[in-house]
């Protein structure tokens, strides 16, 4: 048995499960999420515990079993509490904004960098401009617009200017060495 698969998921208070064949909608306080899984991965649910349970000792069903609970899970703590991604920015005259919902760079180009919001997804920054929490309940989307706002400006090996994760260590470069 698959170790993270075979662990039940318990549904907290004021989150709403529906189970149609191999597809699942999860409603919360925090929004509604939907995804649909391969027809082979079985989904109950019952009195307030929702299991997985895989059809054969497949390696295709092995690998989907831990995947299927992985998502359902995310999708139920995403809906009840939400999740959150900070960012770092880093470098001299390096910052950011908030331009009504958007998010606004400015990390060295001749422009500011803007980033919308899509539905669902909040940004929210410190009073520095110098950290970024993106904040919503699908934690695959989070995730995406979190390296979107990375991408803009990647941090470099030499001096660690740019946009890194919390927590990322940027392996650092020697420099030039001078003439002797």
């Amino acid at each position: 048995m698959s170790r993270i698969g075979k662990l039940p998921i318990n549904i907290p208070a004021g989150v709403e499960i529906s189970i149609n064949g191999s597809s699942i909608k999860v409603k919360g306080p925090k929004g509604e999420l939907a995804h649909t899984f391969p027809a082979a991965m079985g989904l109950s649910l019952e009195a307030g515990v929702l299991t997985v349970s895989r059809p054969s000792d497949e390696r295709e069903h092995r690998a989907l079993h831990g995947m299927t609970r992985s998502i359902v899970n995310n999708m139920v703590h995403g809906v009840s509490a939400g999740f959150e991604k900070a960012l770092e920015v880093e470098g001299v005259g390096y910052r950011s904004e908030m331009k009504g919902n958007n998010l606004m760079l400015f990390v060295g180009y001749s422009h500011p960098v803007e980033i919308e919001a899509p539905a669902g997804i909040a940004f929210e920054i410190d009073n520095r401009g110098r950290e970024i929490k993106v904040k919503g309940y699908d934690k695959q989307l989070i995730g995406q617009i979190a390296a979107n706002i990375r991408s803009v400006r990647p941090p470099e090996p030499y001096k660690g200017k740019g946009i890194r994760y919390a927590g990322e260590v940027i392996r650092r470069k020697a420099g030039k060495s001078g003439k002797k």
